[in-house]
């Protein structure tokens, strides 16, 4: 009886403590990629099983009721024990993707995964970058070193991560990260002649090793036939994704009337926004877009009641690295960019996606509750 009592005081203290909103808000995204798994993406798991069961939709489910365990739990901390708990599954992160080119599985030519008995296919980077948002802006608001030193360590971090990165290889991961560290620099105060130096140095060395380095000539010939159509079958993906978009119109075909989720590889996943598409229309691709920027215009208005400047990177390095994600995913999807294999946060289907959306919503609701005096 006792125990009852204090796990209800516990809870109530955390229910009282978060922002409701923003709490509501990464639910609401959460269920609405559980609607469109169920009732779009679960018929290609009966398509291929040759089966009418929902299992499909059933892992989603649980990767979903994992993932409210993990944002309750990172959530509930104080900023003392998020800053401990996180550099040490940082560290292990870390360890996990320099595993990946030894122990890792690998599928279509990539090697980006560990097989976990309890989570096939974990992909590390996406478990490493939210913790690699608080590193960041540990090292910049240190007091200890001076801000030479510090841009000096976080791009050596970042380098060594994108290495591992590249090897793999995934560049649109590789682009993500160095993003990431680029808006926490450049919001720490960087003189922004140093950064576009930077970013120079960085891009020609990635051009170079796209284009003379022959581990990487398929995202050679994947870019040179995104800008030119004719050449390369690179483009069928994301020419269907458009397709579907296009014949979806307003208001979509109606609820499993798509056809995008049979034609092309892994939907369910990296072309989620153009299976809501054909089947809901692009209303409903609007509305998710509105949902999006309510979220990141409600955790910047509480940036700017933040006095804390490391709470401040944490947030910016947080909600950015979500925006930017959501961009590629919707971009090429639109056919923007080419195709990188990005899924969208909240929707997609993927256990290590939802792990990681689901630790940056923990850390996002952590930093922006109601500080008890």
């Amino acid at each position: 009886m006792q125990s009852d009592s204090i796990i209800y005081k516990f809870y109530y203290q955390w229910w009282k403590n978060i922002d409701k909103s923003i709490f509501i808000l990464i639910s609401l995204l959460f269920v609405i990629g559980l609607f469109f798994s169920l009732v779009s993406t679960s018929l290609i798991a009966s398509d291929k099983l040759e089966t009418n069961s929902y299992s499909f939709f059933f892992k989603h489910l649980i990767y979903v009721s994992i993932g409210i365990f993990l944002i309750f739990i990172f959530s509930s901390l104080n900023s003392d024990q998020l800053y401990k708990y996180s550099i040490f599954l940082f560290f292990i992160s870390l360890i996990s993707l320099f595993l990946v080119p030894l122990i890792g599985v690998e599928v279509k030519g990539s090697k980006r995964w560990i097989d976990l008995f309890f989570l096939p296919r974990f992909q590390p980077i996406e478990v490493l970058k939210p913790f690699l948002i608080i590193i960041l802006a540990t090292i910049l608001c240190s007091s200890r070193s001076n801000i030479l030193f510090k841009y000096l360590i976080t791009t050596s971090l970042i380098a060594v991560i994108s290495l591992l990165l590249i090897i793999q290889p995934d560049i649109g991961q590789t682009l993500l990260v160095v993003f990431s560290w680029a808006v926490l620099i450049f919001t720490s105060g960087i003189n922004i002649y140093t950064l576009l130096a930077i970013f120079v140095i960085g891009a020609s060395l990635l051009a170079y090793l796209v284009i003379y380095v022959p581990k990487f000539d398929y995202i050679h010939a994947r870019i040179f036939s995104f800008f030119n159509r004719e050449v390369g079958t690179h483009n069928f993906q994301s020419d269907k994704a458009i397709e579907s978009i296009t014949s979806g119109g307003f208001f979509g075909k109606g609820i499993g009337e798509g056809i995008l989720k049979n034609r092309v590889p892994e939907a369910h996943t990296d072309y989620i926004i153009s299976v809501i598409s054909e089947e809901f229309g692009v209303v409903a691709i609007m509305l998710i877009l509105l949902l999006f920027l309510i979220l990141i215009y409600m955790v910047f208005k509480k940036i700017s009641f933040e006095a804390n400047d490391k709470v401040k990177l944490i947030l910016i390095g947080s909600i950015s690295l979500i925006l930017m994600q959501a961009t590629i995913h919707i971009g090429v999807n639109i056919r923007l960019f080419p195709t990188t294999g990005m899924t969208l946060p909240f929707l997609s289907y993927g256990g290590s996606s939802i792990i990681s959306t689901s630790i940056l919503a923990g850390i996002i609701l952590n930093l922006t509750k109601r500080k008890i005096s």
